[in-house]
């Protein structure tokens, strides 16, 4: 378990496509809440008045009997706050709404008053916030792609399905041929050797907190020719002691087309597929249009 300094804050702001005060509401109303944050809601906006959210969807898993969470802070269009204890812990979360554009600059300050008892917990939190705030955009963008998670899972996973205009083959070429995965996976330089305990490398480099890390793949563990494709995924934040992740590519023919069965497995806690699920219906998206189109020219 890490040591962390108590209290600490974890701290997020990003773009979103939507005013003030649509993303407000998306806070405020229960009903909206249900959609995109929790299993069950009660909202009252004032100082003091309830927030509370519990059930399956909700870090910690509290029932509704023991969710207390309450507001703090009620400035419609502007800022939001509220008091929630995860596992015995006083938190704090702090949301400011600026107008941006045509959308909204969302701030997020979460104070964490003591120690979770968890591993990696600023990376629990950080997560958490990264698949709650991924759900949002979905919401606000009128709901397809929710996915809410089940922190009561042990074995969680990401699970996505598509269909390639495309047979077999074709798709499974551009899964394994670098000079396909350079145009849909993001690398520029992808090396891939075409059998089980091959490499498979896509030469991602970027920093997390100032740390230099080389991110994706680095294996191929399963390997049936136009049927699977399975590699391993190590930690995106270039954390050695998290291991265990993998993604697996399943080829189904389907008519004249592919069913392409997605799996990311190997999570420890289900808040760590943070923002994974909308990253990989992104990268399935940019891998259709690579199979599709050299047939439709």
């Amino acid at each position: 378990m890490n040591s962390v300094e108590i209290p600490w804050t974890h701290e997020h702001s990003f773009k979103l496509e939507a005013p003030p005060d649509r993303v407000y509401a998306a806070f405020a109303d229960p009903s909206e809440l249900r959609r995109w944050f929790a299993e069950g809601a009660e909202v009252r906006l004032e100082a003091g008045g309830p927030y509370r959210f519990w059930g399956r969807h909700t870090l910690g898993t509290p029932p509704e009997a023991e969710a207390a969470q309450a507001v703090i802070q009620a400035d419609p269009g502007r800022a939001f706050a509220f008091a929630w204890t995860i596992d015995g812990v006083p938190t704090e979360v702090r949301i400011a709404l600026a107008a941006e554009g045509d959308g909204c600059r969302l701030t997020l300050r979460h104070m964490v008053r003591g120690d979770l008892g968890r591993p990696r917990q600023r990376e629990l939190i950080d997560d958490h916030w990264r698949l709650a705030f991924g759900n949002l955009v979905c919401h606000l963008a009128g709901g397809a792609g929710v996915v809410l998670p089940d922190y009561a899972d042990p074995k969680p996973a990401v699970r996505l399905s598509i269909v390639i205009a495309a047979p077999k083959e074709a798709v499974f070429r551009a899964l394994i041929e670098p000079e396909a995965i350079n145009q849909w996976f993001g690398s520029k330089n992808a090396v891939v050797e075409p059998r089980v305990g091959g490499r498979y490398e896509l030469n991602w480099k970027y920093q997390v907190d100032g740390v230099d890390v080389s991110g994706g793949p680095t294996r191929i563990l399963e390997f049936v020719e136009n049927e699977r494709l399975v590699l391993d995924w190590p930690d995106w934040r270039g954390n050695p002691s998290v291991n265990g992740q993998w993604i697996g590519f399943y080829l189904v023919a389907e008519g004249a087309g592919t069913r392409v069965n997605f799996v990311h497995g190997g999570f420890s806690h289900p808040a760590e597929q943070g923002d994974y699920p909308f990253g990989w219906v992104y990268f399935l998206g940019e891998l259709t249009k690579v199979v599709e189109q050299p047939r439709r020219a």
